[in-house]
Order: C-alpha cells, then structure tokens, then sequence
C-alpha cells in the first residue's frame, strides 16, 4: 500500500483508528466542507466509500453542490445557499495571493456558527459519531473542542500544512528555509490570525474556551489528520502533527461512472489528442487564459479542448479545432488528451499526474504555488504565475514539454504510481480501524 503513517496510529493522541484489525462498526459521519468543486469532490469520495462499507453518512456543504449531494442518495444539510457561492466566486479577491484567504474566509465565516450547530444536535443524538471537515472547518473544530464531537481534519493539499524543515512554497514567501519561517511565521500573525482571531476568539469566549492564536496550526484536530496525497508527492516531515496519516490521491470526479458525452467523444475521436484548458471550476475571471489556450493551438497547430461552466469567458466564434464543454470528468478525459494546462487546483494537479500527461500550470493563489512546485520538481510539468501568463510564454512551455523525452518518462512514471488509485479505500480503512495498529512508520 502506498501509505505513509507519520506516527504510530495507537499513540495516545490519536482517538480514532483503536479497534481492532478487521473489526468494523458501523458509524454515522458527518461530512462537512467550504469550497469549490476541488474542496467537495474529495470528501464526497471518502463519504460514498464510507457508505459502501455500511456507515450512514450526513454531508453538508454550500447548496451549489446540493443536487450532486443527492444524486448519490446522501441526506444533505445546507451550509449557506447558492446566492452566497455566486457572490464569493464572482470577486476578484478570491484568485489573488495577498487576499484571497481574507475573502475566502469572510465568505463562510457567517455560517460557520450553523457548521457548530449542526455537529452539536449529532453529537447530542449520537455520541459516536465521527465529524469529517477541511482545515477551514472551524465550526467542526469548536464543536470538537467544546462538546468531544471526535473530528477528522481532512487535508487534500500539503500547502496547508506548515513545516520548518521543508516549507511549502507560497506566495510571498521566499529565501532560506529559516527566513521562510520567519516570514510565515509574520504572515501568520498578521494576515491569518488577523483575519480569523477576532471573529473566533469572541465566539470561544461565548463557549468558555480560551482564545487561540496561530490559526494554522490550531486547526489541526487533536483526534487525527487525514492527509489524501501521497509521501511520494509531499515527503513527510518531522515537525507535521503527530497523529497525521497519509494515504493517496483520491481522484474522485462525478459523473465519471458515465463516461464521456457523445459530443465529447465525437471531438476526441475527430483528430489528435488536444490540449485541456481549464483556470478552475469556480473561477469566471479566465478569458485572459482562454484567449491564451486559443492562440497556443493556433500557433501550435494543435487542438485543444476549454472547459468553464462560464461561457462568457470564451469568445463567440471558436475554431472548429477547439471545442468548449462545460464539465467533462478528468478522470475520463485526461488519458486521451496530449497535454493539461490549468490553474494549480490539488484536484487537478493530481488528475493530470494520473492520466501521464505534461502539465502547465497558471498558479493565482491558495495552495496552487505550492501545488506547482512540486509539479516541477517531478519533472512532469511547468508553471507560469498568472502575471506572466502569456501566449508566448504558454507555447513555449508546451513546445518544450512535448520534446522532452525525460518529460515522457517522468509523466509515465507518476502514472504508473497512481494505477491502484487507492487513496480513499487507504483513508476508509485507516478510519475504519482496519489497519493494523503496529504498522509504525510506513513508505
């Protein structure tokens, strides 16, 4: 198994995994998340994996994902309504380093008292059941810490996850490992507490809990953190949590189970492989990435294939060498496309290592710098930070990735990593308590 356990899982900090190898009782879950289609899709898998191994699942995320929600037969609750989706991704602010988290977070913050809430009536019914949430779940997390709600921090990406010996790359962050620390360590005082402390710190008074402060670090649950990417990808390190366990990619689209439209099957099978476009699932601010993608197929006589469910972004009249859709599972698209060019998303990123194909990336912010880092490092792709993002720039990187036979080969071998795409039965299982507790430390 491709797993990493950075610590003993019988360690005392760790609450959850403590049953015995193969036993399984069956547990309601509640599944909670803020965020686009990159967030949800993730914790969606691990919830359908769940079920099939015969726990109840509750999800609960913005109503935007309502309908996929109960598509796949789970009871859904409703944490903040269309309209409030709509707004956070029409701003600007959510595509820029210095304020996209403050966006972000002013986004959710007035329904994260309704995410406590809802943790305290399980919790109240059921004091066994077992909460799920990402790092700006912090309404799962006072739950957790006022009522003994047992949480999971889910974490899809390493970006968020902090470490002195191997710092992540973000923006605005740079030097050596120990002026990168000092510069997180401000940024995380000045933009991050910042933002959040005087909201929650006031709430945890409301509840008697003591403030905090170094938000990320704080939102780490004490009962177990769930890392969905593998060691191979982000190596673990010495100062992460304790009680963090890595599995896999989870690799998990909707819709994939269907297969390809016929009008997206009628395009690949009209020529060469293309080229996939996409500056995010959320993001309607991409007709300067659109206009580029155009302009590299011309220039590179090569097709190409947009996907935005914004059509406005896209000019009226395409080429007839590049076709615009608006949602296609990359799972299923990707293996038959030559190259993927796209904003830096996890979910994304990891789609592409999957399918073996080269990558460049347009990081805007969030964990995308850090996302493209390690892309890089690979050696299956590259990135151009959105300023400099450019037709000329984007030909060239595509021309110099498809020469590339150490490109080829780097790009296979990811594949070939990922071919069990076991990540969420890793995770179900680690939950589940089915791996044995003696493992230790695993590569």
């Amino acid at each position: 198994m491709n797993m990493a356990n950075i610590s003993d899982p019988a360690n005392d900090s760790v609450k959850l995994p403590n049953r015995a190898a193969g036993t399984r009782i069956p547990r309601t879950f509640l599944c909670s998340t803020f965020g686009s289609a990159g967030d949800v899709f993730p914790i969606l898998g691990l919830a359908l994996e769940l079920r099939r191994r015969g726990h109840e699942i509750v999800f609960a995320t913005n109503s935007h994902f309502e309908a996929l929600i109960r598509s796949h037969g789970l009871p859904f609750q409703a944490l903040g309504t269309e309209a409030d989706y709509q707004a956070c991704i029409r701003d600007p602010d959510l595509w820029k380093p210095r304020a996209a988290f403050a966006h972000v977070f002013q986004s959710f913050r007035p329904i994260l008292k309704q995410q406590y809430e809802l943790h305290a009536e399980l919790h109240a019914r059921d004091r066994n059941a077992i909460a799920i949430s990402n790092c700006l779940g912090f309404g799962a997390r006072l739950a957790q810490e006022k009522l003994g709600v047992r949480l999971i921090t889910l974490h899809v990406q390493p970006a968020v996850i902090w470490s002195d010996a191997a710092p992540p790359k973000l923006p605005g962050i740079a030097g050596p490992r120990w002026l990168k620390s000092l510069m997180y360590g401000i940024g995380e005082k000045l933009v991050i507490d910042r933002t959040v402390c005087p909201f929650l710190n006031p709430w945890r008074a409301e509840l008697g809990l003591p403030p905090v402060k170094r938000i990320t670090r704080w939102w780490n649950s004490p009962d177990g953190v769930l890392c969905l990417f593998p060691d191979w990808f982000a190596p673990p390190q010495r100062d992460w949590p304790p009680n963090l366990i890595q599995t896999d990619f989870p690799l998990w689209n909707a819709n994939s189970a269907q297969g390809l439209a016929p009008e997206v099957e009628g395009f690949l099978n009209a020529g060469d492989p293309p080229i996939v476009y996409t500056p995010g699932s959320a993001n309607m601010h991409g007709s300067e990435f659109f206009a580029a993608a155009i302009e590299a197929c011309r220039v590179l006589n090569r097709r190409g294939i947009l996907l935005t469910e914004f059509a406005e972004q896209l000019p009226g009249n395409l080429p007839t060498s590049v076709a615009h859709f608006r949602y296609v599972p990359l799972d299923v698209l990707l293996p038959r496309a030559a190259a993927f060019v796209h904003h830096g998303g996890i979910g994304s990123t990891s789609q592409g290592l999957a399918a073996g194909i080269p990558q460049v990336l347009m990081p805007l912010a969030h964990d995308q710098f850090d996302n493209a880092a390690r892309v890089e490092k690979l050696g299956v792709g590259a990135s151009i930070p959105a300023p400099r993002f450019n037709t000329v720039r984007l030909t060239n990187a595509l021309r110099s990735l498809f020469g590339s036979p150490s490109v080829a080969a780097a790009c296979q071998a990811a594949a070939a990593r990922l071919t069990e795409r076991d990540g969420l039965s890793l995770a179900a299982e680690w939950i589940d308590g089915e791996i044995p507790t003696n493992l230790g430390r695993l590569s």
